[in-house]
């Protein structure tokens, strides 16, 4: 099983997700780099599972 995310990742993750959908791959380095162009996020993990979710719903996708 896996871990689980917190309201505020997901809700965050899936409005990025829907404003900036061209900009987002299936590659989470690039995410993580996309991330502060897009959002102001205050930490270092933070971002990480921001990019890890948004991976995610990326690959759900296709």
């Amino acid at each position: 099983m896996g871990r689980i995310k917190t309201t505020q990742i997901k809700r965050t993750g899936k409005e990025l997700f829907r404003l900036y959908k061209d900009k987002f791959t299936t590659d989470f380095e690039h995410n993580k780099q996309v991330l502060p162009e897009v959002a102001d996020i205050p930490s270092k993990k933070l971002r990480n599972v921001t990019a890890g979710y948004i991976t995610r719903l990326v690959k759900k996708e296709l």
